[in-house]
Order: C-alpha cells, then sequence, then structure tokens
C-alpha cells in the first residue's frame, strides 16, 4: 500500500496538493479526510470524487499530519488499497437506535467478508458508542478488530459531522469495512488519567445518559467535588472544564477502567450524558488529568505494538481525545513526534470527542481522554 498525507486551509491548496501527489502516478482510492467544521466539507468531497477517491471523513476539533498540529485546517491520508478490500457505509441514526444501526451495518461486513475490521466516526455528541461496539460485536464476534471516535466541532459540542462522497449527517453512523484477509490491521489506546476519591455508585441512568450519583443530580456531585464554579447554562466552557479536569472513571470487572467525562448537559434535571454507556448501579470514580509522563507512556504502548503484534506498517491513523490537547496544550506535540517516529510511515490523525478501542487487557469500549493508534498494512 501507498501512502500520501496533504495538509491545507483552503480548497484552492487541497486542490494543488493532490494534483502534484498524482504526479507520479499515484492513483488513490480511499482518504481518510479529517477537517475543521468551517472547511467546506461538500468541496472537498467533491473534488475527491471527481478523481475516484472514496472517503471516511469526520469533523474535528484540531488536525493533523506527520508531526504537525494545527487548527481549522484539512488533513488527508490517501491511500491505494485496492477496492475489492474495502466498502463504506453510512447509515443515519432514528430515535437513538445506535445498536439496530451497527447489527445492519455488520451483517452487510459479514456477507462482504469472511473477516472484515471496523473503523467507524459517529456524529452527534449524544450518540452512544458502547451500543455500536455491541452491536459490531453480537454479529461478528467479540475478537473483532474495532476502531473509531466520535466527530468534533471545534469545541462547540453542538453539530458533528461524519461524512463521505455524496452524503453527510450530525447523527449518522460512518464505517469503513476493511478485509483482514488482506488488510492487517492493528491497534491500541492509551490514557492516564488517574482515579481520586472514593468510590461511587450510579444511582440512576439509561443507556448514555448519567440522572443521579449516589443519588444526587449528576452535575451537581460533579461540580462539588471537582470544586467548580458556575454550574450555569450560562457558562459555555463548563463542558471542556468537567470533561478535561474532573471526568467520571467508569470501574470494569475486566480490563482496565474507562473514562466517560460529560459531552449534553440536560439542564432540566441536572443529569448529562457521555459519549459511552454507564450502567445503572455501577461504580464510578472522579479523575484527575495525569503528570505529562502520559506522553512517554502513550508511545510506549504504540512501541509494544510494534514489537509484539506488527513489526511494520504503510500508514498510522490516530484519534486522540480533544480533553488531551486541552490538559497539555503545546506538550501534545511532543507526544504527536514521538508516535510518528514509532513506525516513521505517513500519519494522519484528529482531536475527537470519543474513541472506540479495545482496553487494555479488557472488551472494546468507547474511551475518552485517550490516544487511540491503529496501523495498516496490506499484505
Amino acid at each position: 500500500m501507498i501512502a500520501k498525507t496533504l495538509s491545507t486551509f483552503s480548497l484552492k491548496e487541497t486542490t494543488f496538493k493532490l494534483t502534484d501527489a498524482l504526479k507520479d502516478g499515484f492513483k488513490p482510492t480511499l482518504a481518510f479526510v479529517f477537517l475543521s467544521i468551517e472547511q467546506d466539507r461538500k468541496a472537498v468531497s467533491a473534488l475527491l470524487s471527481k478523481n475516484n477517491i472514496q472517503i471516511f471523513g469526520v469533523t474535528t476539533n484540531g488536525e493533523f499530519i506527520d508531526e504537525t498540529i494545527e487548527k481549522g485546517s484539512i488533513s488527508i491520508l490517501l491511500t491505494d488499497i485496492h477496492p475489492d478490500y474495502f466498502e463504506i457505509h453510512f447509515e443515519a441514526f432514528t430515535d437513538k437506535n445506535y445498536k439496530e444501526v451497527a447489527v445492519g451495518v455488520a451483517r452487510k461486513a459479514k456477507s462482504k467478508f469472511q473477516n472484515p475490521a471496523f473503523l467507524t466516526g459517529l456524529s452527534h455528541p449524544a450518540t452512544d458508542g458502547e451500543e455500536i461496539l455491541r452491536g459490531i460485536e453480537g454479529i461478528v464476534g467479540k475478537d473483532v478488530n474495532a476502531f473509531g471516535c466520535a466527530a468534533g466541532d471545534d469545541f462547540s459540542f453542538t453539530d458533528t459531522y461524519v461524512f463521505t462522497n455524496t452524503i453527510e449527517s450530525k447523527e449518522a453512523m460512518l464505517a469503513l469495512i476493511l478485509d483482514e484477509n488482506k488488510i492487517e490491521i492493528q491497534g491500541v489506546a492509551s490514557c492516564g488519567w488517574k482515579a481520586v476519591g472514593t468510590e461511587k455508585t450510579v444511582t440512576k441512568s439509561e443507556g448514555n445518559h448519567v440522572y443521579t450519583i449516589n443519588n444526587e443530580c449528576a452535575v451537581d456531585i460533579t461540580a462539588r467535588y471537582g470544586g467548580i464554579q458556575n454550574v450555569t447554562p450560562d457558562n459555555k466552557d463548563l463542558l471542556l472544564e468537567i470533561a478535561a479536569n474532573f471526568p467520571l472513571q467508569l470501574q470494569r470487572e475486566k480490563g482496565d477502567p474507562v473514562m466517560r467525562p460529560p459531552l449534553i448537559v440536560d439542564w432540566s434535571d441536572r443529569s448529562y450524558y457521555t459519549s459511552g454507556t454507564v450502567p445503572e448501579g455501577s461504580k464510578v470514580k472522579f479523575s484527575i488529568p495525569p503528570d505529562f509522563d502520559v506522553m512517554e507512556k502513550v508511545i510506549k504502548d504504540l512501541e509494544n505494538l510494534k514489537s509484539t503484534k506488527m513489526p511494520e506498517a504503510d500508514a498510522l491513523i490516530v484519534f486522540s481525545c480533544a480533553g488531551r490537547l486541552m490538559a497539555l496544550g503545546p506538550l501534545m506535540t511532543e507526544e504527536v513526534e514521538g508516535v510518528k517516529k514509532v513506525y516513521n510511515v505517513p500519519m494522519v490523525g484528529m482531536f475527537s470527542n470519543a474513541e472506540l478501542a479495545r482496553a487494555t487487557g479488557g472488551n472494546l469500549e468507547m474511551h475518552n481522554l485517550t490516544t487511540c493508534m491503529v496501523a495498516l498494512k496490506e499484505k
């Protein structure tokens, strides 16, 4: 597989760089497109479609290729994967039917490929990624390779989009299905946020809608333990503050805990929606950002993947939580540079609202405050 990256800030610049990338006879078939909500998605899609390139497209909270982090840009990874080795499916959600949609996509994937793997993009902040993963597992099996992200919107937490060549939606599932008999795919998720305080019980929840913790409104108990001020609908920075600095950590019987920061507040009862399921009766702790050695952990986790499972790769795709960018600031560049050096192949990445991957020693999970790194290689 040949892969090339483009980083641009306009359609004109994208057109120029795409033309340049094709000069040597390179004929890409699939593009991973991560771009700001402010960019013209339809124009970029039309340009790639004109060149017969299929699109896996997601809006972001920031983008990067190789070692360069940008904001408001268009980041593209072009690949020449054989068209017989992949399919793209796009399904809108209706009435929160997340698992039903995932089951339908998984059935199509299983009918096409004996051994399918999944890269998914999800739009709308209230989408329950856990339901998506359970739907895929139910059809393909618990050992399925599935990775992905929840789309961003430059930190506004309102309208996020997934898109492909001719369609986009702010409430949908975009799925790239890969034939694992032809394309090797391996990934790892690395977090590092540290649990603090005593264990607490989720006393009322439905799916990813958390109403009360220890019989107290979810917003109020979170603000009280976190010392967060101005907890009102007028505080536009409230969700960012909680998500980056004092998110929930869901305890698991098997595997590492997973992060569950709030993404949408329902002010009518002071509850909130998280990116993944938080079962009623489950145990949670609040957590705080890690020390800066967390970046070193991310790089070591990818190095371990390289040494134990996938010694070579043709391309690398990275989904990094927007909360990491907020917490680590300019130091995120060090993490991105370190990740790039592990395989030293073309790399594209984005800052997402959530990440999908298998937890260390555990199940497929919807993560937050996590870096999910996915390596691809044509066999």
